[in-house]
């Protein structure tokens, strides 16, 4: 049973895209295209809209599309369910990944594996053959220097937050998307859990997907220097360049986007107050 069929040419194209939660905009209008193969940094201050992007992107039911489109190559994936989108070559890692008790990484993947190989496949359906999903497995994890006992534990339960991220590492690894969004993989993790997260995702990535990683640091791009980096404030992407644009705000922090985009910052000063009235 072979890969998803790809080609170089795959294109993930977001236009003018506005999401809101609960009512409440987050998203005023972003465009972003990612080619397979390129890297792009997504990077801003908290509350910014980073992480909102993706879910929408991956259809999460809370955040609603109020506007604007999301295609893969010819295909609207505004009409896929998660789950379709999942089986065309889309992925997330999350930031806070859910734990799932009395289910088994091993089992987990050996499902999700065989659903995104076989997009047809109805549930009851033949999985992939054991013995080559293990080996196959086996291979990643040594590849990712985890141990094979941490496939034999219940998804994300009782995982700390290390084990965590190296738990979506693997699902990436072995599901080969077409497009990966990482949400600030690197968040709770030590300098030397960065600095392996980065090595594995430059690995098991290279040239054969379109990574989106969401970072407020640089170590997580040290091995996965962004073809593009992009800043997003007040619910838009505002300004986009190269990996020396991601030094710098991780140098120099917002300061300058702000005073460049006066009507971007004025919104997210808007949404943070909101953000306080609710909390007080």
């Amino acid at each position: 049973m072979g890969l998803i069929e790809t080609s170089m040419t795959d294109v993930l194209k977001i236009e003018n895209l506005h999401v809101a939660v609960e009512d409440k905009p987050i998203l005023t209008g972003v465009n972003l295209t990612i080619r397979r193969g390129e890297t792009h940094a997504l990077m801003g201050p908290n509350g910014s809209g980073k992480s909102t992007l993706g879910y929408a992107i991956m259809g999460h039911p809370k955040y609603e599309v109020t506007g604007g489109a999301i295609w893969l190559n010819d295909e609207n994936v505004l009409e896929m369910e998660a789950d379709e989108r999942a089986r065309v070559g889309l992925f997330m890692a999350f930031q806070r990944p859910m734990s799932i008790p009395g289910v088994k990484l091993a089992d987990f993947l050996r499902h999700a594996t065989t659903n995104v190989r076989n997009p047809e496949r109805k549930e009851g359906e033949e999985l992939i053959p054991m013995r080559e999903f293990r080996q196959e497995m086996k291979t990643k994890m040594k590849q990712l220097h985890m141990d094979l006992d941490f496939a034999r534990r219940y998804v994300n339960d009782g995982f700390s937050g290390g084990e965590m991220k190296r738990a979506e590492i693997l699902q990436l690894a072995m599901l080969q998307p077409k497009f990966a969004i990482l949400d600030e993989t690197d968040s709770g993790l030590d300098a030397d859990a960065v600095r392996l997260a980065s090595q594995s995702i430059a690995e098991i990535g290279g040239a054969e997907m379109g990574l989106l990683i969401i970072t407020h640091h640089d170590k997580l791009l040290e091995h996965n220097p962004p073809d593009f980096a992009h800043v997003m404030l007040g619910g838009r992407i505002v300004e986009t360049g190269g990996v020396e644009l991601a030094k710098e705000l991780h140098s120099h922090g917002y300061d300058r986007i702000r005073k460049a985009y006066p009507e971007a910052a004025e919104i997210e000063q808007e949404m943070n107050e909101e953000e306080t009235q609710v909390a007080g």
